[in-house]
C-alpha cells in the first residue's frame, strides 16, 4: 500500500484505524484522515496527530482515504490517538445498511416528545443522549 493519499493537493500520510465494540472488530484498516465527534465537539485526525485519549460522543465517523470516504455510526465509547493509528472503543457502531431508519425515526420522536413534556422526574439528559443516537442513526443512513 502507498504510505501516502494525496488530500486536497497536499500529501497525506497513511496511518491504521480500528474500531471495536464489545461484540466484534466492527472495521480494521488505514485511513490519511478521521473525523468524528468527542464529548467536546467534532474533531479530525491526521497521521502523527498528538497523543491523546477522549470520549465519543454519538455522531458519525467519517473514515477518508484518498477520494474514498466511509461512514460509520458510533454511539459513546472512547478514541484513542497516537501517533501512527488511531482505535475507537466503542460501544455501539453500525454501518448504514445495519440501520433501521423508521426505528431510528421511532426513537426520535419519543426522544423529542420527553424533552418537549417532561416532568421533574425526567431524566433530560437520558433523553438528549437518545435523541443525538437516533438523529446519528438517521443522519448516517441517509448517507449510504
Amino acid at each position: 500500500t502507498c504510505p501516502h493519499a494525496v488530500r486536497g493537493d497536499i500529501m497525506a500520510e497513511i496511518f491504521k484505524i480500528k474500531i471495536i465494540t464489545p461484540d466484534r472488530i466492527f472495521y480494521e484498516g488505514e485511513t490519511d484522515f478521521v473525523e468524528f465527534t468527542t464529548a467536546a465537539g467534532d474533531i479530525g485526525v491526521y497521521a502523527k496527530h498528538i497523543p491523546m485519549t477522549t470520549v465519543l460522543a454519538p455522531g458519525a465517523v467519517v473514515i477518508h482515504k484518498g477520494d474514498e470516504e466511509t461512514v460509520a455510526a458510533v454511539h459513546s465509547g472512547f478514541a484513542e490517538i497516537l501517533n501512527d493509528r488511531i482505535t475507537f472503543l466503542a460501544e455501539v457502531a453500525e454501518w448504514p445498511d445495519e440501520i433501521d431508519v423508521k426505528r431510528a425515526e421511532a426513537a426520535r420522536d419519543r426522544a423529542e416528545q420527553m424533552i418537549a413534556n417532561h416532568t421533574a422526574e425526567t431524566d433530560i439528559k437520558r433523553a438528549e443522549f437518545a435523541l443525538r443516537k437516533a438523529l446519528t442513526r438517521i443522519d448516517v443512513a441517509g448517507r449510504q
